[in-house]
């Protein structure tokens, strides 16, 4: 992803990439061209979606692979991409209650397993043994998604 300066028509360079330690990322572009700046800052969730996908806003230039642009339009997710892993953790399973998964079901197949993660590392980070709806209601007041 680049980013364009409207006026100029060209390709603003990165200006500043930080983490301030609330679950966003802040990153601004500056415009060599008129010297406009433009900001992004991203919700807990964007950022661990991003970071999920290994992407690292302002990285290095990749040169571009053959056929990339096939390869993109054909490649599908894979259905394991965000299952748990196992790993430390205080509490043994979580369980999922069965309204909870009624609701996560109803979350769209492409996200589902990275809100399923935020979930389970949200019950598991408070000593939670099930999650139920109130729980997940919960946990998006408290990982600030309530507009999402």
């Amino acid at each position: 992803m680049k980013f364009l300066c409207v006026a100029c028509d060209e390709q603003m360079q990165l200006e500043e990439r930080a983490l301030p330690g609330d679950g966003t990322l802040v990153a601004a572009f500056r415009c060599s061209g008129c010297d406009s700046v433009v900001a992004m800052l991203t919700n807990p969730m964007e950022t661990r979606l991003v970071s999920s996908l290994g992407v690292r806003i302002g990285g290095e230039e990749v040169p571009e692979q053959p056929l990339q642009g096939v390869r993109g339009g054909l490649s599908t997710g894979r259905g394991d991409a965000f299952a748990d892993q196992p790993g430390p953790s205080n509490v043994s399973a979580v369980q999922w209650s069965v309204d909870a998964v009624e609701r996560l079901n109803a979350v769209p197949s492409f996200v589902r397993g990275m809100v399923k993660r935020l979930y389970v590392e949200y019950a598991r980070e408070r000593g939670i043994l099930e999650i139920t709806p109130a729980v997940m209601d919960q946990a998006r007041t408290d990982l600030g998604l309530e507009g999402m």
